[in-house]
C-alpha cells in the first residue's frame, strides 16, 4: 500500500511539474536559491529581460527540493525546465546518468564562454571525461572571519600576519581569555575538516572508492579536537555563528556568503582571511560552486538554446551583482574588476595562492561523504564518540550507501546553509 501511494505521489508531482514548464515564450530556468541570492538572482534575471532584444524572456524558478523535482520530471519526461542551476557536486553523476547536455553548441554561438575567462576551478568543475557540461556562475566555500577588536585585546593581531592562522597558534591561548570569549566556533565544521584532508595530502577516496576513515581524518579530527579539549572552542550545542556576532569569538568558521549577515551587526569589526590549518604554508578552503546547466531536452528548442547562450554571456560580463549576495564571481571580467574589490570575498581571488586554496570536490559519491561527516562530526570534535568508533560508523554508512546504487538527492547541498 505504501509503494503505491508513493507512486501516485510522484505521479501527481510530475504532473504539476509538467504544468510549469510548457510556455514555449519563456525560458524555464530553475535554481535552489532559497536563500536571500534568490533576491539578487532575479534581479540579475530582470535586468537581463529588460535589456535583451530576444523574444523569449528568462522565467527564474525557485525550488527548495530542486534535486528531488529534477529527478522527477527527467523520469516523467515532462515539464523539464530549459536552464538549471546546480551544484559542482552534482555533475559526475548527473553526466553518469547521461541527465545532463553538454554545453558545447552553447559555447560556440558565445565564444567568450570558454576556460580563459573564468576562474579554473569553477571552468574544471564542469568537465566529465574531457566534456564540458556547465557554465559557472561562483565559488562559495569556507571562509574564516576575525574579530578585529578581540585580536587586538588579546595581542594577536600578528596571527594574520601570512593571512594563516594555525592550530599552534590557536592553542598558545589557552588559559589567556576572559571567561565567556573562545578563540574560534565549530560553524560548518564539516567543510572545515574537508580543507584540512586537502591540507594532509589526503583524500575522500581511493581509486573512485569512498574513503572516510582515513589516517589524514584522523589526524584532522583529533588536531581540531584539541581546541575543543582546550576549553578554545564554542561549547557543543550553542550557536557559535550568533555567538561570534555577539562579540565573544575571534573567528567564525562558516562560508563566504556569510559576510553579508555579518556585515548586518554594527557592533561587529571584522575581517576575512583562510581556514586555520596546520602550517602557515599549506592551507586549504573547501569549496563548491553554482553551475549553469541544461538538462537533456528534446524539446529544447534552437531558439531557446540561443536565448540561454545570450543570458549566459550577459551574467558572464554583468555578474557584479551576484557578488552582493557574497559569492565569488566566476566571471574573471568581473572579479578582476575595481568595482569587486569592494566586497569581501575578493580576498579569495587576491592572488594566485588565494585562487589555488580553493578545493572543489567533484568526487561522485561526494554528497554520501559530506552527509556522514555533517552526522558525525560535531560529536567526535566535542568528544562525544569516540573517533576510531565513529569513523568506522561514517565508513560503513558511505559504503552501504554506494552500495544501494542511486544517489540520495534529498542530501543536496542548498542555499538555506550556503
Amino acid at each position: 500500500m505504501k509503494k503505491i501511494m508513493m507512486i501516485l505521489f510522484v505521479s501527481l508531482i510530475a504532473i504539476g511539474l509538467a504544468g510549469c514548464s510548457s510556455d514555449e515564450n519563456v525560458i524555464e530556468f530553475w535554481t535552489p536559491l532559497t536563500g536571500d541570492d534568490g533576491a539578487y538572482m532575479n534581479e540579475l534575471v530582470d535586468e537581463y529581460n529588460e535589456q535583451s532584444e530576444q523574444e523569449l524572456e528568462i522565467k527564474h524558478v525557485i525550488t527548495s527540493d530542486m534535486y528531488t523535482k529534477l529527478y522527477t520530471v527527467m523520469n516523467s519526461g515532462s515539464g523539464i525546465p530549459d536552464l538549471t542551476l546546480i551544484h559542482a557536486d552534482r555533475v559526475p553523476s548527473f553526466a553518469k546518468q547521461d541527465l545532463l547536455e553538454p554545453m558545447t553548441s552553447i559555447m560556440e554561438a558565445q565564444s567568450e564562454l570558454n576556460e580563459d575567462n573564468y576562474l579554473s576551478e569553477a571552468w574544471t568543475a564542469g568537465i566529465v571525461d574531457g566534456t564540458q557540461y556547465t557554465i559557472p556562475l561562483d565559488i562559495h566555500g569556507s571562509a574564516m572571519y576575525y574579530n578585529k577588536d578581540l585580536l587586538a585585546k588579546y595581542g594577536v593581531e600578528h596571527f594574520l600576519d601570512d593571512d594563516i592562522v594555525t592550530y599552534d597558534e590557536m592553542l598558545s591561548l589557552e588559559g589567556k581569555l576572559d571567561e565567556g570569549d573562545y578563540v574560534v566556533n565549530d560553524a560548518l565544521m564539516g567543510w572545515v575538516i574537508l580543507a584540512q584532508i586537502q591540507n594532509l595530502g589526503g583524500d575522500i577516496q581511493i581509486d573512485g572508492e569512498p574513503a572516510v576513515n582515513t589516517p589524514e581524518m584522523k589526524q584532522a579530527i583529533e588536531q581540531t579536537k584539541a581546541i575543543a579539549d582546550a576549553g578554545l572552542m564554542t561549547p557543543y550545542g550553542e550557536d557559535g555563528y550568533l555567538m561570534f556576532q555577539s562579540g565573544n569569538v575571534l573567528f567564525s568558521t562558516d562560508g563566504t556568503w556569510s559576510s553579508t549577515g555579518h556585515a548586518q551587526v554594527e557592533s561587529l569589526n571584522f575581517g576575512v582571511t583562510n581556514i586555520y590549518s596546520f602550517e602557515p604554508d599549506t592551507f586549504h578552503n573547501r569549496a563548491s560552486s553554482h553551475l549553469f546547466s541544461m538538462m537533456n531536452n528534446e524539446e529544447r528548442t534552437d531558439e531557446k538554446e540561443a536565448v540561454i547562450g545570450d543570458f549566459l554571456e550577459y551574467i558572464r560580463e554583468n555578474s557584479i551583482k551576484w557578488a552582493e549576495a557574497g559569492q565569488i564571481v566566476a566571471s574573471k571580467e568581473v572579479n578582476e574588476s575595481p568595482e569587486y574589490e569592494k566586497y569581501m570575498q575578493s580576498f579569495f581571488t587576491k592572488n594566485e595562492a588565494e585562487e589555488d586554496s580553493l578545493h572543489i570536490y567533484t568526487y561522485e559519491h561526494y554528497p554520501y561523504v559530506a552527509e556522514a561527516i555533517d552526522t558525525y562530526i560535531a560529536d567526535l570534535v566535542h568528544g562525544e564518540m569516540d573517533i576510531d568508533e565513529g569513523l568506522k560508523e561514517m565508513q560503513k554508512v558511505v559504503d552501504d550507501k554506494v552500495a544501494e546504487g542511486s544517489l540520495d538527492i534529498e542530501n543536496a547541498e542548498t542555499d538555506a546553509e550556503e
